[in-house]
């Protein structure tokens, strides 16, 4: 642990992780931070400080077999399961392992660079605590980078030149293992650890793609956007795009159960009813099956009418409750459950179906939400 580089609040003197490894605690626990900033080395320290049996799977192959078979194993020390992309494990899956975790059976680590609130399970959630981990910082990269670097052999107190170094620093945003992964490319393909050297093998098509980097936001936004412009190819050509790249299809499918409430609102109510099922059916039948569920969506949202009066709506009144905070509710809609309530005037006049204007006296004849034609 002492060698392990950045995440100074988990690993540091005083943080969690080390002093658990000092007190030889074992608990199940959740990393949740970018790529390439050491959750998987983290997991192997943690274990093999505490003299654990080590296991890792990849929740994109894995699944029930794969964990009951090391549940089966006769091990005499405690047993670690390190599951990377835990997001990928669907309901069923999550659900298999909370027994196991519950009695101490195994050790779960769980790796994700997805919010854990919205992937993983309550029951399993609640049995685990979270860590969140940070991008490494300039220096942080710089000395990864030195300590890789310096096997090489090359030029200067790194081993490689000072302008590769920063140059590489830049390109690796925080993202220890994209800066690793062109270093040793780089090295294979040319030898030379030049900037020049460096941006070829940047270029070539294995290491393009990032699921966190520009082109997953440029893909994403033009995805919503050609479903938002009511054209039903463009918007699966960019599904597809994602698909093919390993996108996270429940990361998609969100997108969507915003994008029906956000464009299409009231327009077409039935349109989150659609968005809901499409990210029911991605976590319950899973890829490549779910991507018919996904283009399905896509032309549905795609084809349907659009509307923001509601998310025009909300934002507008979020804005009054920040300017004038919690206004006194008036009191004929008020609760009154008991006689001193009803005493003090609480639901005094009250009228199921009243014209009256129930908003705060101060708010009185706001009006938030403006459809194109509204009801009687």
């Amino acid at each position: 642990m002492e060698d392990f580089v950045g995440q100074t609040h988990l690993v540091g003197p005083s943080g969690p992780l080390w002093q658990a490894i000092r007190e030889k605690h074992l608990f199940s626990f959740v990393l949740w931070g970018p790529p390439g900033v050491g959750k998987t080395t983290l997991a192997r320290i943690y274990a093999e400080s505490l003299e654990a049996s080590f296991f890792e799977l990849s929740a994109v192959s894995a699944g029930k077999a794969d964990v009951k078979q090391i549940i089966e194993l006769k091990a005499a020390q405690t047993k670690v399961l390190f599951l990377d992309e835990i997001h990928r494990f669907n309901k069923a899956q999550q659900d298999y392992l909370l027994p196991y975790v519950e009695r101490g059976e195994l050790t779960l680590i769980g790796a994700t660079t997805e919010n854990p609130s919205f992937e993983v399970i309550a029951p399993l959630l609640s049995r685990m605590k979270v860590f969140v981990l940070n991008p490494h910082s300039e220096n942080e990269l710089g000395t990864i980078i030195d300590r890789a670097s310096k096997a090489l052999g090359g030029p200067g107190p790194s081993g490689i030149p000072m302008e590769s170094r920063d140059w590489l620093i830049g390109y690796a945003d925080g993202d220890a293992r994209r800066a690793l992964t062109v270093l040793e490319s780089t090295h294979k393909l040319y030898g030379n650890i030049s900037v020049e050297s460096l941006q070829k093998a940047a270029q070539s098509k294995q290491l393009r793609y990032d699921k966190t980097g520009e082109e997953h936001y440029n893909v994403i936004s033009a995805f919503i956007k050609s479903m938002r412009a009511s054209q039903p190819d463009a918007a699966l050509y960019y599904l597809a795009r994602m698909i093919e790249a390993g996108e996270d299809p429940k990361f998609i499918a969100r997108r969507m159960v915003i994008f029906a409430s956000e464009d299409i609102g009231m327009a077409q109510p039935t349109a989150l009813v659609v968005a809901n099922e499409v990210f029911r059916a991605v976590e319950t039948i899973g890829m490549p099956e779910a991507g018919l569920n996904l283009a399905h969506g896509a032309v549905h949202l795609a084809n349907a009418p659009k509307s923001r009066a509601v998310c025009d709506a909300l934002g507008a009144a979020m804005e009054d409750v920040k300017q004038f905070g919690a206004l006194p509710t008036p009191l004929n809609i008020r609760n009154a459950p008991t006689k001193l309530m009803k005493d003090l005037g609480y639901a005094a006049g009250y009228e199921k179906y009243t014209k009256e204007d129930l908003l705060p006296e101060k708010l009185k004849g706001r009006e938030y939400y403006h459809p194109k034609e509204k009801p009687n």
